[in-house]
């Protein structure tokens, strides 16, 4: 790296900024590292579950059943599912979905590029058979994810303002929508590769949280930072605007060594907004304090010469002390 940046100067000139000459450099090797994850072989195969079940016929669901066995639960006799085909519910869902996902065109484009980069840094990984699906509207496992098999609802993926998620809070309508579907499969896979902290403090959980989102920082880097977390724009901004009043807040309370599992529900778990306690409360985000673990290991990659495999099974404590954090002003 020193040479590097010795070549740097000497051929640019001593008066380029050095942040700037780090700029150039690390834009060079995410260019080189995504043309090589672009070469990396995919067969994605992607089945429509949802649109063969609504045009199936009675006579054809012993077919469906052979091919999708892991849908069909044995317990339950064929007339149940035959009578679905013209439940008037799961037609109009099915009807919705193939408004919003008839081609399905840029989700597979997204999802290839997913394991692409997936394949890349984890080559051991075997790409799961896509299967896409209604699940009326069981938005909590709308995205199913075994060694060999991927399972999407795409009712759960119509856009918050969808009449089907009427009367639903508004902070959960408001991730149904597509652009979080790379996402949420990306999400599936991290928690398949980072283990769950056994420390107890906020600050494990809030670093475990930020090792998930830098890990779709590697995996679907095309995404905004908003899609990563499940934000709008505008709650993006706000996070960004205030971070270093909230690490302010969580240093001054003392609150990052603490092991109050209250804090959980404060801070990290899903929720209209964050709970500090203050007036600003309402005006705030969900889960910032996974954001604010996201920009601890964020500062530690950029400190370190970590590798991503490294970082995943790194404590939290071990992490925030090298990171040497110190939000934006």
């Amino acid at each position: 790296m020193k040479r590097l940046l010795k070549y740097f100067r000497n051929r640019i000139g001593l008066g380029m900024p050095l942040a700037l000459i780090l700029v150039l450099w690390s834009c060079g090797e995410t260019d080189k590292t995504e043309a090589e994850i672009d070469k990396v072989p995919v067969d994605l195969r992607i089945s429509r579950f949802d649109q063969e079940f609504a045009d199936a016929s009675a006579t054809e669901i012993p077919e469906l059943k052979a091919k999708y066995p892991y849908l069909f639960p044995e317990q339950f006799p064929d007339s149940v599912w035959v009578a679905k085909l013209s439940d008037t519910i799961q037609i109009e869902l099915s009807e919705e979905v193939d408004k919003a996902f008839r081609d399905f065109e840029e989700e597979a484009a997204d999802l290839e590029s997913l394991f692409k980069h997936i394949k890349y840094y984890f080559p051991d990984t075997e790409i799961p058979h896509i299967v896409t699906l209604t699940s009326d509207v069981r938005y909590e496992n709308r995205i199913i994810l075994t060694d060999t098999l991927l399972l999407i609802g795409l009712d759960n993926y119509l856009g918050e303002d969808h009449h089907f998620y009427e009367g639903m809070q508004r902070y959960i309508a408001a991730s149904l929508d597509k652009k979080f579907l790379a996402s949420d499969v990306a999400n599936a896979f991290a928690k398949k590769v980072i283990s769950y902290p056994r420390n107890r403090t906020l600050l494990s959980r809030m670093v475990y949280y930020g090792k998930e989102l830098y890990l779709k920082d590697k995996l679907i880097p095309s995404a905004t930072d908003a899609q990563k977390i499940g934000y709008s724009e505008e709650q993006m901004d706000w996070a960004t605007a205030n971070e270093e009043q909230m690490w302010t807040y969580f240093v001054e309370r003392e609150l990052l060594y603490s092991t109050d599992t209250g804090l959980d529900r404060k801070f990290l778990d899903p929720a209209p907004f964050t709970k500090f306690g203050l007036e600003l409360d309402n005006e705030s985000p969900p889960r910032l304090g996974r954001y604010m673990g996201w920009q601890i290991v964020r500062a530690f990659m950029e400190k370190t010469d970590t590798g991503l495999q490294q970082l995943l099974e790194m404590p939290a404590d071990e992490i925030l002390k090298q990171s040497n954090y110190k939000p934006k002003r």
